[in-house]
């Protein structure tokens, strides 16, 4: 870490103040993707403040979807220009509510007990403003920015940016790079910053079971079928109690790790009993079923999760009847390799060949695929040794978070490693009430990103 008796702290001081300025004028504006709020004041802004520290900056809106920035800043005189990396951002949030569980206003920047409080500030609109403070602190040095930086910043990506890839691909020369630094990154529970190579991608669907046109009197359940058995009868068919996915063919296409993927997440901490306390968990882990490492189940297997069955009547009290129609929503959280719609495919088939061939699949989102860039990679191993000078508590780097996001439009249209790092921690409650970054977090950030910028400008990599 920088420590305060640092002769630089001062200058990271200077740059967190430069942040906030920016920070709070962001947070101010409520760009929530899902309800359609804000989005081109959001993108407006963010172009602004790229050009106010000298940068030259565009808005992409020719295309359907909320607009795309794109910034570029020049190398400095005594930078290299042959290198340049991309920093992926976005400027849209999630929803406020519940809003009676905030304890400070969600869209005003709040500061309390050395954190930084309002919906956004860690997911992610402080890591746009800790990266711009960055690149203001390395223009105040001699000989001025050591590489060539480029951002694109979305506006879509909490609703799973459907139309990221058109941008890119048409705007890729743009935004070609040697490099990216991803959105987000936090610390953990042992205050050690978790590094990422590689997201999942996600495919999100109902299963419909339809039985009749309305709700029919139980008396008939003799010899009417039910929907909701039938769907749960389907679901049991898909995912065995360990945990296993049994669709023929699914996992065929998944890419396999390498031993030094495998042996890097052998080395994350996974607390059993901490997990069991933490969420006062009623049933055994399925790994504990299945005799698996969860650690690499994470990291290397696809995840598919019920989110929800609903049919029939649920309300106070009893009603007889036989449901006329039962929905499960399913989501799958695909590794490297695995294509949605082919998924898509082999559901059908499996269900065909069970016997459900009624039951109808209805996609939501099928946009986003699975990405990890190679630990190997120069880049990967540069963000790595740049944090392990500035975090004194650890730094780990996971070949594969379960997490999902866009990395795969970027990774493969623009072929260029990827590795996630950021100011957040693991009491930031993203996505909640309360999202909160520390401030001590935010200034680290800053001084690592120029770190990283330093170094960036003077190696060359292999990819």
């Amino acid at each position: 870490m920088v420590e305060e008796n640092n002769e630089n702290w001062q200058e990271i001081d200077q740059a967190y103040i430069r942040a906030i300025s920016m920070l709070g004028d962001l947070i101010a504006i409520p760009s929530v993707a899902a309800q359609n709020r804000g989005s081109r004041e959001a993108a407006e802004y963010c172009k602004r403040i790229i050009e106010d520290l000298g940068g030259e900056a565009s808005i992409f809106d020719d295309l359907p979807g909320n607009p795309v920035v794109y910034g570029f800043f020049q190398a400095g005189s005594a930078g290299n220009s042959d290198n340049t990396l991309l920093f992926y951002n976005h400027y849209d949030v999630q929803p406020e509510e519940p809003l009676n569980e905030w304890d400070s206003p969600p869209f005003a920047l709040t500061e309390k007990e050395g954190k930084l409080f309002a919906r956004g500030v860690g997911d992610n609109k402080g890591d746009i403003a800790a990266r711009l403070a960055a690149i203001h602190l390395l223009q105040q040095q001699p000989g001025g920015l050591p590489c060539n930086i480029k951002f694109l910043i979305e506006g879509e990506e909490e609703i799973g940016s459907p139309n990221l890839a058109a941008f890119v691909e048409k705007y890729k020369e743009a935004f070609s790079a040697d490099a990216c630094i991803w959105e987000f990154g936090y610390k953990d529970e042992s205050e050690r910053l978790g590094l990422v190579a590689g997201l999942k991608g996600l495919l999100y669907f109902e299963l419909i079971c339809k039985g009749a046109e309305q709700d029919l009197h139980s008396l008939s359940s003799g010899y009417i079928d039910n929907p909701v058995l039938r769907l749960t009868h389907a679901l049991s068919s898909i995912k065995s109690i360990e945990g296993e996915i049994l669709i023929e063919g699914f996992h065929d296409d998944a890419e396999k790790p390498t031993e030094q993927e495998v042996w890097a997440v052998k080395q994350l901490p996974f607390d059993e009993k901490a997990i069991k306390e933490l969420y006062n968990l009623k049933l055994p882990l399925l790994t504990e079923r299945s005799g698996k490492d969860p650690r690499e189940v994470s990291a290397f297997e696809s995840l598919l999760t019920v989110c929800g069955i609903y049919g029939g009547y649920t309300g106070e009290g009893a009603k007889t009847l036989i449901p006329g129609q039962a929905t499960a929503k399913v989501e799958v959280r695909l590794v490297a390799g695995q294509e949605p719609q082919r998924v898509i495919e082999l559901l059908r088939n499996h269900l065909d060949q069970k016997g459900f061939p009624d039951i109808e699949i209805n996609v939501i989102n099928d946009r986003q695929r699975g990405f990890r860039s190679s630990l190997s990679n120069d880049f990967v191993q540069l963000v790595r040794s740049t944090a392990e000078e500035l975090y004194p508590d650890g730094v780990t780097l996971t070949p594969n978070h379960p997490g999902c996001g866009p990395m795969h439009v970027l990774g493969s249209i623009l072929k260029l490693p990827i590795v996630s790092t950021g100011i957040g921690w693991s009491g930031s409650k993203y996505h909640a009430p309360n999202e909160n970054v520390r401030i001590r977090d935010f200034k680290q950030g800053i001084a690592h990103i120029a770190l990283l910028l330093r170094r960036f400008g003077e190696q060359e990599f292999n990819q």
